[in-house]
């Protein structure tokens, strides 16, 4: 943790709440521009959603119909990766483990293979390259998926990065670039005034003020003590349970990142093999539960009946930060200088390079661009109808 540079007290360019990867790519961004930046984190850094997190970078994958523009933004953050990797890699030292062979998505049986039909036309309809494979042409991309695998979309510019590693790097390259970065800190409350600085109060009873206020606390954000009800986003926490088996990494049951309808697969190449995820309503219970286990281990091995034999290394639970329209909520809120990273929901690995750049953006010129303009809090305020009264009609 770098040494605090300020007095109690002391006026701040920008404090962003929430050290996860969003937060941490937001703060390298502005240090490296040369702003002073203070970051606070109540526990470590990348240890709560980030840690959790399964590490794709599916735009094309994960694309459902309603979520269009969310697709220009996601495939501007795909394109931002390769660049954005070589940049962490000269700041940190540290290059996150990426691999790049592509995702798979399979119908396990033939009854799954009308479903898959229709998501390959619909996101091919949306100009996405992706390839219809047959059950020959599956297996013989991963001889270790059931026989009776039916078909499968490949999606070869949808790959995968280590986003502990990647949180790593973050937090390194934040701090070389001259970050001030303060772990173990809880906020007691905030204080955001219109037309003065932001005041955070920590538990510690310390105060510190900024002309601008980062919060990219997840599916905290909401919560944050003292936040102005204008600028709350609509989030919520989406519990996702997910576990780790250990392949041999020299001989490993599968290559390709895999979705089926029920489960993810994600190899590492040090032979971890990560499955997830629940999707639960169940607030900030971070219980991981048999039935969670056993969903996701039966799920997977209807996939790959080779993980059977594989030892168990870890299993955790991790909390999605979710809105209702399953989109971020980025930029600037109805208080000056109060702005928010968050809502990423299965996105937050992916836009990291987008989030940062663009609150980084908006903080340094004043303009957000254009491509995340439309995911603004505004969005969710109600439409006026603009409807006239009728005028009173005499009797």
């Amino acid at each position: 943790m770098a040494d605090t540079k300020h007095r109690n007290g002391e006026r701040l360019q920008t404090v962003i709440i929430g050290g996860g990867v969003c937060g941490l790519a937001i703060g390298w961004q502005l240090a490296e521009a040369g702003q002073q930046v203070t970051l606070l984190e109540r526990e470590r850094c990348g240890q709560a959603a980030t840690h959790a997190a399964a590490g794709m970078l599916a735009a094309a994958a994960e694309c459902e119909p309603g979520e269009e523009q969310l697709l220009q933004l996601t495939r501007w953050a795909q394109e931002l990766w390769p660049t954005f990797l070589d940049r962490l890699e000269a700041a940190s030292g540290l290059r996150p483990d990426y691999r790049d062979e592509g995702t798979l998505v399979v119908a396990l049986n033939r009854d799954e293979v009308d479903r898959l039909r229709f998501r390959h036309d619909f996101q091919s309809a949306l100009g996405l390259p992706l390839q219809w494979l047959e059950g020959r042409e599956v297996r013989e991309r991963e001889p270790h998926l059931r026989q009776s695998a039916a078909a499968a979309i490949y999606s070869l510019e949808d790959h995968q990065v280590d986003n502990r590693q990647l949180a790593e790097g973050l937090k390194r390259a934040f701090v070389n670039a001259g970050g001030e970065l303060r772990e173990h800190t809880e906020v007691a409350a905030l204080d955001c005034p219109e037309d003065s600085a932001k005041r955070i109060h920590l538990a510690n009873g310390e105060v510190l003020q900024a002309e601008h206020l980062v919060l990219a606390a997840g599916a905290w954000t909401r919560g944050l003590p003292g936040l102005p009800d204008a600028a709350k986003p609509p989030v919520r926490p989406l519990k996702g349970q997910s576990l780790a088996l250990q392949m041999d990494p020299a001989a490993p049951l599968l290559e390709h990142v895999l979705w089926t309808e029920q489960v993810y697969c994600v190899p590492r190449r040090d032979g971890r093999l990560i499955i997830g995820a629940t999707v639960e309503e169940r607030g900030f219970d971070d219980s991981v539960t048999a039935g969670g286990l056993y969903a996701l281990i039966e799920g997977a091995r209807r996939a790959l009946p080779g993980i059977e034999d594989l030892p168990l290394l870890e299993s955790w639970s991790g909390f999605r930060p979710g809105c209702r329209d399953d989109a971020p909520v980025l930029g600037s809120t109805p208080v000056p200088g109060l702005h928010l990273a968050t809502g990423h929901h299965r996105n937050g690995i992916l836009l990291a390079p987008v989030t940062g750049h663009c609150l980084a953006e908006q903080i340094l010129t004043g303009e957000m661009p254009e491509a995340a303009r439309p995911f603004s809090l505004a969005r969710f305020k109600p439409r006026s109808t603009n409807r006239k009264k009728p005028l009173l009609q005499s009797a």
